[in-house]
């Protein structure tokens, strides 16, 4: 029995199982797979980016001992950030509008981190100048996760190969959903880099198609859909784009916990509402893997 030297690492190893119900139940081939790529506090794969982005930045150098770190969320990403970063003796500055809901305010503080708001009708160009200036106070490391090659780095070094070896590269296509980008990116590079017949597919929601060149406009699909194409996002490895309503993410979400007993997140139900729409739209496509980043609580 192995015993682990941090609960990250058990984080960096995380599965591929066949989705056989859902695919005998739409009629589509078994080789129908899913990477749960999530996991941790925040049950998403943002713990293990967090986790793995510190290590990335410490190791180029970036990033020193006890330097603060800056970033602009409120989200599962800051929840993740602010668990690692307590754990490895950083503080942490969130910077987010003034509209964040006090009591994601308040836990983010009880977990460490510093807030600073800035007026919401400034948006992204707010947060970001924020963030700009607590790094000009603190002296910190702006670590930027929509805009940062230690983001994709990290799905070059985890989640690509982590596939790879499950596969053995035997697959058709790999669908992801774009939240930074940065999945997408690592784990296209590495794949295509390897195995350049497989094709990426790209998942946004269908409200709002900043990738596709679409409207821009609200959804119900945590994680996905930042309302602009991020900075990590490489297009040139993209094969395609297909867009997901929320209310079909939702129902995919529910229906493949009842049919494969796996507690996918909305996100994750677009990513399967979207390789089901390829596979039935695209015959050819035999053999393909979505990759699940988050996943529900059922209490």
């Amino acid at each position: 029995m192995q015993i682990f030297q941090s609960y990250y690492e058990t984080l960096y190893q995380r599965p591929v199982v066949r989705l056989a119900g859902y695919s005998a139940r739409h009629g589509l081939p078994a080789s129908l797979y899913a990477y749960l790529a999530a996991g941790g506090p925040t049950n998403s794969a943002k713990d293990a980016l967090a986790e793995g982005m510190l290590a990335i930045a410490t190791e180029k150098g970036l990033l020193k001992p006890g330097q603060t770190v800056v970033e602009g969320s409120s989200g599962s990403f800051a929840v993740a950030l602010a668990i690692s970063c307590a754990r490895s003796g950083h503080p942490l500055v969130l910077c987010m509008p003034a509209t964040v809901p006090t009591e994601r305010q308040h836990m983010l503080a009880k977990l460490g981190a510093k807030i600073a708001l800035t007026n919401y009708v400034y948006g992204r160009r707010g947060v970001e100048k924020r963030a700009q200036e607590a790094v000009e106070r603190t002296g910190g490391y702006y670590l930027n996760y929509f805009d940062n090659d230690c983001n994709a780095e990290f799905h070059r070094r985890v989640t690509g190969p982590n596939i790879a070896r499950a596969t053995e590269g035997a697959l058709d296509a790999i669908v992801v959903g774009v939240g930074s980008g940065g999945t997408i990116t690592g784990v296209g590079e590495y794949i295509k880099a390897w195995y350049p017949d497989v094709k990426i597919i790209a998942v946004e929601p269908y409200e709002s198609q900043a990738i596709g060149g679409g409207f821009v406009g609200k959804h119900n699909i945590p994680g996905l859909g930042a309302g602009f194409v991020p900075e990590n996002y490489n297009p040139y490895i993209v094969d395609g784009v297909v867009p997901v309503a929320s209310n079909v993410a939702n129902q995919t979400a529910q229906e493949v916990l009842r049919t494969d007993a796996v507690p996918a997140s909305p996100s994750a139900g677009a990513t399967l509402a979207a390789a089901r729409e390829l596979m039935e739209e695209k015959p050819e496509l035999q053999r393909v893997l979505c990759i699940f980043a988050g996943k529900e609580l059922y209490e």
